[in-house]
């Protein structure tokens, strides 16, 4: 079957794999549909790793999926052939302290689709997952919105992870597709003030739309100095989602005592640093957000029911072939790309 490698830096090629088979009774056969280019993917893409999660080349990776069942396992009960579904990417043990505790996003034997050294990507014509990994979708539901569902179903937990009271005053630092999905999500389930930053102008058009009450960008001007002349408070949340370390030195600067800084975005590299004084003086809330804690059944019904608009995020559509051209769009942030989409089947 057909796969987009990574070869090397900055480098995908169209190759080959074995096609794959069912491993288990409880696992199913899939023919891929669509993957979303992830901004995760593109740390692999140029840089090769993410931290101790280093590319041995050449590999697949990807895991923003939607697919169609082509054959299930004979203990798959609650799936059928035919059926279109969306991924969770990670596949947890189910029996270790985390996983009883609710935690399978923290699972201590987990392998997660497309992470190096763990499990191949979804960028191939078939994929076998557990079905527990598998959502059904209804027909309504088109191929742009369901390849959002893996990057908005983490931007609702994170939402929920903030559990902001009605009236609470916001800061999205990064509105790539993670920081408007993290705005969809609180516009959607909370009556709240949002603000959002980002370095290009087309994104704040877009968060704009998604519901920002004031936008900004830090090459036109100080955005904490702006920020802080419309809320002289400060923010009670703020969702760093750049992975930057210049936003998340904004961040602590914009929140108010007791606030919350909630990490979406992923750093370059493993160490970030704080102002420390700042950090103790205000007795600031600081929280990693990791994955989708089971959120991806609440998000299809969220997208579902109209709820939240993320098939506007989708700006870009390649086929398989054009794999290489989806990820240089995206690295480089040309064209007003806020998500590309990879098509690689037409499920019927």
């Amino acid at each position: 079957m057909r796969a987009a490698f990574l070869t090397g830096i900055g480098k995908i090629e169209l190759g080959e794999r074995p096609e794959p088979k069912l491993a288990t009774p409880c696992d199913v056969l899939l023919e891929v549909a669509a993957v979303g280019v992830c901004g995760s993917d593109l740390h692999y893409y140029r840089a090769g790793g993410i931290g101790a999660q280093v590319v041995s080349f050449p590999w697949v990776i990807g895991h923003e999926c939607v697919a169609k069942i082509l054959e299930v396992g004979t203990e798959v009960q609650h799936l059928k052939v035919g059926q279109l579904v969306a991924l969770d990417p990670l596949i947890a043990c189910g029996q270790c302290d985390q996983c009883r505790m609710g935690r399978e996003h923290t699972c201590r034997d987990q392998v997660f689709l497309g992470c190096p050294g763990q499990l191949p990507g979804a960028l191939s014509e078939y994929l076998v997952m557990p079905a527990k990994c598998c959502y059904t979708l209804p027909d309504s539901m088109n191929l742009a919105q369901a390849v959002m569902i893996e990057p908005f179903s983490i931007c609702l937990y994170a939402q929920r992870m903030a559990r902001a009271q009605r009236g609470a005053k916001i800061a999205i630092l990064g509105s790539g597709p993670i920081g408007l999905c993290v705005l969809l999500a609180l516009r959607a389930e909370g009556e709240c003030t949002v603000y959002a930053t980002d370095l290009i102008q087309e994104r704040l058009e877009v968060a704009r739309r998604c519901g920002a009450a004031w936008v900004g960008n830090p090459r036109q001007e100080d955005v904490v100095a702006s920020l802080g002349k419309l809320e002289l408070l400060g923010m009670d949340f703020v969702f760093e989602c750049a992975g930057q370390q210049e936003t998340l030195d904004q961040g602590v600067e914009l929140l108010k005592p007791g606030g919350t800084l909630l990490m979406v975005g992923i750093p370059k590299g493993s160490r970030i640093s704080f102002n420390f004084d700042l950090l103790r003086r205000k007795e600031l809330r600081l929280e990693n957000v990791r994955r989708q804690n089971q959120c991806v059944a609440p998000a299809i019904e969220l997208i579902a029911r109209g709820a939240v608009n993320v098939e506007q995020l989708v700006t870009h559509h390649f086929p398989l072939a054009e794999t290489q051209k989806a990820f240089e769009l995206a690295a480089g942030y040309r064209d007003g790309v806020i998500k590309a989409a990879i098509h690689i089947s037409q499920p019927s």
